[in-house]
């Protein structure tokens, strides 16, 4: 029997969510979701994933279609990785970082196989970087052959006897470890390394989520327009674009926030992956809308769309208004929503213009905004 422990009790704070980072979205799903995804699988015969208090009800949630067990973990990884060890059912046990969703099944068996012959597998990719040593953090010390040189991943597979004997001693000793290959070379033997893949990437800084590794891009390229209109009429003193409240003399007519350009990203999103149209997903009549947020409305539609199995892989949006002026906005405009569907800031355009006093919005009635969304379908 295998046990996968997936390690998701940090705080994240690096990342600047402002929540665990394993909570973030990615590509339309939890960053959690999409890392408990790879280890369900034939090979994995039990899940635990561990926690902290305050992550307890929303972790929870996510492990629950994968019947993944949920235990609190420690104030260090080391103390979370031995609660979850306490748990464990499988005589062999993999551990993996929570915030690593790029793992491949064929890392996870290489694992598998190498604590079956070695009684341990560590994942790692040989340093390709030339690796040197400096003291001050200003000067070169010395050059370190980077020949001699790895980079250590997850998951990382002992025997659960082994692993278990090695951190009670860490418990005891007081010392402080990064990961479990280094508590086992420690205590129990050296550790076996097996090779990685670059891509198996640990989320750690807010910047990792635009430079993600490539998907694996597989069928045809679909296209989705979107349009939306609203008028001027409500008393507020701003307008909200993209998520960027702005100021304006008087504020657009909506039952949510009144996003139009949200709104036409949602509508092209949605054409494009052959689903419905956002009044159906969120209809003026349910009150649950009303001043509703529509970049947490748009959230929910990337969601529909990876349902069907497409993620957005760059989008266009045009957005027409007399009034207010938006040009030192849009570099704003553009990484909330960048945020959103998970794609870098280079992947989206968004242009500003009037309509030189003609029609509906020449004269100053309304916002229009017009989108272009091309998807592609894709697995993480």
């Amino acid at each position: 029997m295998i046990t996968a422990i997936i390690c998701a009790a940090g705080k994240g704070e690096r990342a600047g969510f402002n929540k665990n980072k394993v909570l973030a979205p990615l590509f339309g799903e939890p960053v959690l979701y999409l890392t408990l995804k790879k280890f369900n699988i034939e090979y994995i015969d039990e899940i635990i994933v561990t926690c902290s208090p305050q992550d307890m009800t929303e972790i929870s949630a996510i492990c629950k279609p994968f019947n993944a067990k949920v235990v609190l973990g420690g104030a260090t990884r080391t103390e979370s990785v031995f609660c979850a060890l306490k748990e464990a059912l499988g005589d062999i046990v993999l551990i993996h970082d929570g915030a690593r969703p790029f793992v491949s099944e064929k890392i996870i068996l290489d694992c598998i196989k190498s604590v079956k012959a070695h009684g341990s597998g560590i994942c790692c990719t040989p340093l390709t970087d030339t690796a040197i040593i400096s003291n001050s953090g200003k000067t070169v010390d010395k050059a370190v052959d980077r020949s001699t040189l790895f980079a250590v991943q997850t998951p990382q597979g002992f025997l659960t006897k082994d692993i278990i004997r090695a951190h009670t001693m860490a418990q005891l000793s007081g010392l402080t470890f990064t990961d479990d290959s280094a508590i086992y070379s420690k205590y129990i033997a050296p550790a076996r390394l097996f090779e990685g893949e670059s891509a198996n990437k640990k989320l750690t800084f807010k910047n990792d989520f635009y430079t993600l590794p490539p998907l694996n891009i597989s069928g045809d390229i679909k296209i989705g327009y979107g349009v939306d209109t609203h008028a001027f009429g409500s008393e507020n003193n701003f307008v909200t674009l993209c998520g960027e409240k702005i100021e304006c003399d008087n504020g657009l007519i909506a039952h949510s926030d009144g996003d139009v350009a949200v709104h036409a990203v949602m509508d092209a999103i949605l054409s494009g992956a052959g689903l419905k149209d956002i009044g159906h997903y969120f209809p003026d009549t349910d009150e649950k809308f009303k001043g509703a947020s529509s970049l947490k409305m748009l959230e929910k539609v990337v969601e529909l769309a990876l349902d069907k199995g497409y993620c957005v892989g760059n989008l266009s949006l045009t957005i027409q208004a007399e009034k207010p002026r938006l040009a030192k906005h849009i570099d704003k405009m553009v990484k909330n929503l960048a945020t959103v569907l998970q794609i870098e800031d280079k992947n989206i355009t968004v242009s500003a213009g009037t309509c030189e006093g003609l029609g509906f919005v020449g004269e100053g009635l309304g916002i229009c905004a017009t989108a272009v969304a091309c998807l592609k379908t894709a697995t993480v």
